[in-house]
């Protein structure tokens, strides 16, 4: 086998700035082709930050991931707020995270609008008939994939096959599965640490030496990314500050009891304690959302996940899909249904992110400080874990709806079924895109709905 060219002299050189606006300018970027959920989001920044761009090394982007992957809240986004502070201090993480968001948030409020304007046309159900099976299969086919990268070991296995369980058959909290999964790594940590380690990661995803990088595996943190009260304490206090304000606003002028100081106080605890990203959050949304505060139906949670995996952004951007539906229905505005929800959704979005760049910004020093170290890994790793029986749990909560698996078996619908298999098939098979999925079954559910 031939053996690849040294690199040019300039190519072995590290990027020697990267300015703000030219940082601006990709977060937005990347803020409106961001497709695929976390998982492609990620890859995305992988391969333009530190294979193309030489922004940051492997090991840096890899350590900062699993810092965001341990946090409650969504970790793409996360990822970017720590890059972007990284380089440009608050206001670049600032930046990063809001850009990365708001393309998502615009489109959201104008998809759902129409969904809930004209979603009961014909035209629409039939689509959204073939891509509700779409979505059984993408929430499974994201659990198969984590679960190939993540179960190395009995250990692992066990703590996934609890956390379904825990989920799926009693019912338990959330968070407490979280906590319990924590628990089981710090134990693990000790006992087999050779189970809780982290994943190698060698060279770069080209399986080629990495090229220097500006924040490369040797770089000393910045001066703002120091442990010390200044660079922890007031971030901490500001983003709680600007919470607290945001909510008893809300509260002040609408009342505790109103919908949109609900949706502040509901999204605010959701942030804080979900764990595992946008797939992880969503079983906690369900419970809540549609069983407790009634805002959406299970089949418009379900369309609701449809429209957030056409749509750029993060995946947990169905929040605004949640918070605009229940705007529109129960009537947060009086007579401005339309208005109604784009304040529910504003509210939904605001409250769930905040916390995210208040992680980030605040403890952000404390992992650039810890760099390998197991205590903070082995949990990561078994929450990691426990984070597949999660998404398992809430493809099985999809499938029970969409195939109405509650009926008799005879009523069990079964062309809804052939076309999850198909996509199921597209994606874990061939690998097909999200996209491409969604748009093949829905044109399958006209289709259908036609010659039934």
């Amino acid at each position: 086998m031939t053996t690849p060219p040294p690199a040019a002299p300039a190519e072995c050189e590290p990027p020697s700035t990267v300015s703000f606006p030219e940082a601006l300018r990709y977060w937005f970027k990347l803020g409106c082709i961001s497709f695929g959920g976390p998982a492609g989001q990620i890859a995305l920044m992988h391969e333009e930050l530190v294979e193309r761009r030489r922004w940051i090394s492997e090991r840096r982007f890899l350590h900062a991931l699993n810092y965001c992957m341990v946090l409650p809240g969504p970790e793409a986004t996360q990822l970017a707020v720590y890059i972007g502070w990284l380089l440009h201090r608050t206001p670049g993480g600032i930046v990063a995270g809001t850009l990365f968001v708001l393309p998502s948030l615009l489109l959201l409020i104008l998809l759902s609008w129409i969904y809930l304007a004209w979603g009961h046309l014909p035209l629409v159900a039939g689509v959204l008939y073939g891509v509700k099976p779409a979505v059984v299969a993408i929430v499974a086919a994201a659990g198969w994939r984590l679960g190939t990268r993540t179960l190395r070991n009995p250990s692992l296995i066990l703590i996934a096959l609890a956390a379904f369980i825990a989920i799926a058959v009693l019912h338990l909290p959330f968070p407490f599965v979280i906590a319990g999964a924590a628990v089981l790594g710090i134990a693990g940590g000790r006992l087999v640490p050779g189970h809780f380690a982290p994943a190698a990661s060698g060279h770069g995803a080209s399986g080629q030496p990495s090229l220097p990088a500006l924040i490369g595996d040797d770089t000393p943190p910045p001066a703002h990314a120091r442990p010390g009260w200044r660079t922890m304490l007031l971030p901490a206090l500001a983003g709680i500050g600007i919470g607290m304000a945001a909510w008893g606003l809300l509260a002040a002028t609408l009342g505790e009891g109103h919908a949109l100081a609900r949706m502040g106080g509901f999204f605010t605890k959701a942030a804080l304690l979900t764990f595992g990203g946008a797939y992880a959050v969503l079983p906690y949304v369900v419970q809540n959302a549609v069983d407790n505060y009634h805002w959406l139906t299970p089949a418009q949670m379900i369309d609701g996940l449809a429209l957030g995996e056409t749509t750029p952004g993060p995946l947990i951007m169905i929040v605004s899909f949640v918070g605009f539906v229940g705007g529109w229905s129960q009537a947060v505005l009086g007579g401005q249904p339309f208005l109604g929800g784009v304040a529910g959704a504003v509210v939904a979005t605001f409250f769930t992110f905040l916390p995210s760049f208040v992680f980030i910004l605040a403890g952000g020093p404390v992992v650039e400080a810890t760099r390998d170290d197991l205590r903070l890994t082995a949990p990561l790793t078994a929450i990691s874990a426990a984070v597949v029986g999660v998404i398992l749990s809430l493809a099985l909560f999809f499938a029970w709806h969409v195939f109405r698996l509650g009926a008799a078996p005879r009523d069990w619908d079964a062309m809804a079924m052939i076309v999850a298999a198909g996509a199921a098939l597209a994606l874990i098979r061939y690998r097909l895109g999200t996209i491409p999925v969604i748009g093949a079954c829905g044109i399958a559910g006209l289709v259908i709905s036609y010659l039934r």
